[in-house]
């Protein structure tokens, strides 16, 4: 393969998207085969698939992770600003600045918002960590209405009746929904950061060169 062609300048993101889109559409029908199992079982009409893609059920179960994902990595992109961990590929030095700490300097190639300074400038210098935390935001908020709505829908299906979404933000249920995945992926990154202290991936970027001391930080 070229190194100059398309799939080569990116294929981490090629493969990452290609392989987020079939796991989503692997959850999308085994989620609308279970939700159909469980209605058809209690004696109600099976969803159509044009029914299941808005469906409460679906929504709350794709934003949940989401949401987890956005909170993690806005974190993560944060507290290793100021946060070390000795010996881990994940940390920055533990004496003296490094090259992402310097201020930025005005160039031709500099991106748009640099050459334009002032409020850009400012919005700019944090906008991975503002993206994550509006993404995250989103992701939340989508999680929250289809976990009222799919709680309602079961609700109406045992003729109860429906709450509002100042009742259920109270309700344990979406709490659970929400930590028991909040804290699978702070696990997941705290495994990493500890991980690579002691551990080798040859070639990875996430992982120290082969030979390096483990009490040494990249």
């Amino acid at each position: 393969m070229s190194r100059s062609s398309f799939f080569y300048r990116n294929s981490l993101s090629i493969v990452l998207i290609t392989l987020m889109i079939i796991f989503l559409t692997g959850q999308f029908f085994t989620g609308w085969k279970t939700e159909n199992k469980e209605l058809v079982e209690n004696g109600h009409a099976a969803l159509k698939i044009s029914e299941y893609i808005h469906s409460g059920h679906f929504i709350q179960a794709t934003f949940e992770n989401w949401e987890s994902e956005f909170l993690q990595m806005m974190l993560y992109v944060v507290l290793t600003i100021s946060l070390r961990q000795k010996g881990s590929s994940e940390s920055k030095s533990m004496t003296g600045e490094e090259e992402v700490d310097r201020e930025p300097e005005v160039h031709p190639n500099a991106p748009w918002p640099v050459r334009k300074g002032g409020i850009w400038l400012k919005i700019y210098k944090h906008s991975l960590s503002l993206a994550f935390a509006i993404l995250f935001l989103a992701s939340f908020i989508l999680h929250f209405y289809g976990s009222l709505t799919d709680f309602n829908d079961e609700q109406l299906l045992k003729n109860k009746s429906a709450v509002s979404a100042v009742q259920y933000i109270s309700e344990s249920r979406f709490w659970f929904e929400s930590f028991q995945n909040w804290q699978s992926e702070f696990l997941a990154v705290a495994s990493l950061v500890l991980l690579s202290i002691w551990l080798r991936e040859k070639g990875s970027p996430e992982s120290k060169p082969v030979d390096m001391p483990h009490d040494e930080t990249p």
